[in-house]
């Protein structure tokens, strides 16, 4: 019996489960909720929102990104829930841009795409579209937290909400490279529901492709289209049995899926297709499936000699269509579908006529798609130059290897706080890694860099949006608290110190921190402050490392004894001394 058949009194409780457990039910939840009644999705979407809080509670940077993306996901597929998404929508960006998840901030960009074309808006939506395409752009490096397969899975889907965006514009070309790159994501270590996700939205782009091509009259490119839709829809059988997908095993995923459905019988339009189709059209409530399954039906139908049955499907579902704001492409086919089967009484000349005209407005619509198409790569190549330009920007303030503040950086935050009262108490620490030296000797450096890399990453991750980590040189950091006391940035610290301790052995090669962290005294120099930082921080190396050594303002400590382990210094240049 699975989680979705038993009582809530049946289940562990969230805190219980395992964070994998959380993002994995989200997903679940996802695929439910496309095939589910309102009522239902509602209550999903109620679950997707508990998981969300108990993720927040636990605090992982990555998992709690993760299931906003979920939580937003689970809405922009729903129109009546559509408007809630936006305050999560800005949370997303806000939690993506804070711990440099890239991949992630540019599927937030692109489900806000999502969400406003529910809305109508296509101008705003081709903009976000093209700032996620730069920001996948760029040279990203995977992000060795997450892992090899939960990197792929996450790069996948964001291409895919990227190629669902621009295919709802009509934007068929671009979104044919954007989902083979997505391809390759997925075919490097997706699951079965990934890739009958994939293939699914692969059916659904090369269907609208061929309805659009239709109506400029470019029939052969259009049935080409049809068919390599068709022999994907084959394809997507056996994924699509073992996907998270509603499903009954006895059926097909034609019978079920009405894209599916719609895919084998646009390629070849028969009478073996009609009860299927019917019983998916009646099914159906979502705009693109609707169109689809109506203008396949209505063509088995016309095959059949049966028009008038195929324009009364057809003025039904433009009926049903009438005040959605969403798919105006395929709206639009499935209006000229309706004109072809049913010119004003039936007479030749008056059909011809209306095809003509027809033939002439699509011409200009075709022009205005190409517009569309170089707006597009406009925008994404001013998206690019300009995070181009704050890349260079950023990199005369940031350390190459680590992606952190380097020393000029920490030089400009440390006067700015240090200066202005408002950030008092500011708490100073120095920290240094345990047993790094030991990595270099016995591996390589390249394996120590990536050393670096994690623990710069889980040091980042375990403090605030607002405290600053920099990297000092070599294996030390500072970190800057501004407003925290004494004892919450010891607190703090601590957290990260127990983070990089449990990280795994392959990950940190055992190696873990000392802190040393002090409290900006009245009156003292920012360079005075970190030389009783640094002593603290060798009290905790003397004590075995892996710890925090926290120095009061009445405490007396190394560096004012005058036993501290670095050089008489100014204020004007302080060096740390060398470690092994």
């Amino acid at each position: 019996m699975d989680d979705e058949q038993r009582g809530d009194g049946d289940l562990p409780a969230l805190e219980e489960r395992s964070d994998a457990w959380l993002v994995g039910r989200a997903r679940e939840l996802l695929a439910v909720i496309q095939t589910s009644p309102v009522q239902e999705r509602l209550r999903h979407t109620d679950e997707v929102d508990r998981l969300l809080a108990e993720a927040q509670h636990r605090g992982e940077p990555r998992m709690v990104a993760q299931l906003l993306r979920s939580a937003v996901a689970v809405r922009v597929v729903n129109n009546e829930l559509a408007d809630s998404a936006e305050p999560l929508l800005d949370e997303l960006l806000a939690h993506t841009r804070r711990h440099g998840l890239l991949v992630l901030q540019a599927d937030a960009h692109a489900l806000r795409g999502r969400r406003l074309l529910l809305a109508g808006a296509e101008d705003a939506a081709l903009t976000e579209a093209a700032v996620a395409l730069a920001m996948l752009d760029e040279d990203i490096t995977p992000d060795v937290m997450l892992g090899g397969r939960t990197w792929d899975m996450i790069m996948a889907s964001t291409l895919m909400d990227i190629g669902i965006v621009l295919t709802q514009l009509g934007v068929y070309e671009v979104a044919d490279q954007v989902m083979s790159r997505a391809h390759k994501s997925i075919r490097a270590s997706a699951g079965p529901h990934l890739i009958a996700v994939h293939l699914m939205n692969r059916v659904r782009l090369l269907l609208g492709w061929g309805l659009r091509l239709e109506r400029i009259g470019e029939d052969e490119r259009a049935a080409e289209r049809f068919a390599t839709a068709a022999a994907i829809a084959v394809a997507v059988e056996a994924p699509f049995r073992e996907s998270l997908f509603p499903r009954d095993p006895s059926r097909s995923a034609a019978d079920q899926n009405p894209i599916v459905g719609a895919a084998l019988a646009l390629a070849q339009p028969s009478a073996a297709h009609l009860n299927r189709l019917r019983y998916l059209l009646d099914s159906q409530s979502y705009p693109r499936e609707l169109v689809m399954v109506a203008i396949a039906l209505a063509r088995c139908l016309e095959h059949e000699g049966r028009d008038e049955e195929a324009v009364e499907v057809l003025a039904d579902a433009r009926s049903r269509m009438y005040q959605e704001a969403a798919e105006p492409t395929l709206r639009l086919c499935l209006i000229r579908e309706y004109a072809r089967l049913s010119g004003p009484e039936g007479g030749s000349r008056t059909t011809g006529a209306l095809e003509h005209y027809a033939t002439e407005l699509e011409g200009q619509l075709w022009d205005m798609r190409e517009s569309r198409i170089a707006t597009l790569n406009t925008r994404r190549e001013h998206e690019r130059l300009s995070r181009m330009h704050g890349a260079i920007a950023r990199q005369a303030l940031q350390d190459p290897l680590t992606g952190l503040p380097n020393r000029r950086a920490l030089d400009e935050r440390l006067e700015q706080l240090s200066n202005s009262p408002n950030n008092h108490p500011l708490a100073i620490a120095l920290v240094d890694l345990d047993g790094f030296k030991g990595v270099n000797d016995r591996m390589s450096h390249a394996e120590g860099d990536d050393v670096l890399r994690v623990v710069a990453s889980t040091l980042r991750d375990a403090l605030r949006g607002s405290d600053m980590v920099a990297r000092y040189g070599g294996d030390e950091f500072i970190v800057l608290l501004p407003g925290a006391p004494l004892y919450a940035a010891e607190a703090a610290l601590r957290r990260a110190v127990n983070s990089v301790a449990g990280l795994p052995n392959d990950l940190s090669h055992g190696v873990t921190l000392s802190i040393g962290v002090v409290s900006l005294r009245p009156q003292e120099t920012a360079v005075r402050a970190l030389a009783r930082a640094d002593a603290a921080m060798y009290q905790a190396k003397r004590g075995g490392g892996n710890d925090i050594v926290a120095i009061t303002a009445g405490e007396a400590d190394a560096a004012d004894s005058g036993a501290a382990l670095v050089a008489p210094v100014d204020d004007r240049a302080w060096v740390l001394p060398e470690t092994t």
